[in-house]
């Protein structure tokens, strides 16, 4: 049988949030690794921010979504408070998304994003590799 809770099954995934490992993102942000799709470039996180905490910025390479189940989210766009969906389109360039409590989000990656420096200098790509690379201990993250 296979084994429901593997995030890379390209088969059904049946996950409980409480038996997932947390991984770093850097600067007060960690996320549970749902699926990871390295065919089609899809990922599932599940995101965790400590009050402070920053997406640097970013340029979405591919569609997003995401839904706030605690605290608020604060970008570009405007609040995004608990209980809030949210649709990121291909293009989208957010300066910075931030809290100011401590939030958590379900996240819906349809492939890369972008994160550049004050410059606008590439500083690294997440997809679902670099995510696999974060859980695997074998890239470290900052997404500040």
């Amino acid at each position: 049988m296979a084994d429901l809770t593997d995030p890379y099954a390209r088969g059904d995934i049946v996950v409980r949030l409480k038996d997932k490992e947390w991984y770093d993102l850097g600067g007060g942000t960690r996320f549970k690794l749902l699926r990871c799709n390295l065919e089609t470039g899809e990922w599932v996180i599940y995101v965790h921010m400590q009050p402070g905490a920053t997406f640097a910025p970013h340029r979405h390479l591919s569609d997003s979504e995401y839904y706030v189940t605690r605290g608020e989210l604060l970008y570009d766009v405007g609040s995004a408070p608990e209980g809030t969906y949210g649709y990121e389109p291909l293009g989208s360039v957010h300066h910075e998304a931030r809290c100011e409590v401590e939030t958590e989000m379900l996240f819906f990656g349809h492939g890369a994003v972008v994160y550049t420096g004050e410059q606008g200098e590439l500083r690294f790509i997440l997809d679902s590799e670099f995510l696999r690379d974060v859980a695997s201990g074998s890239v470290l993250a900052d997404v500040s």
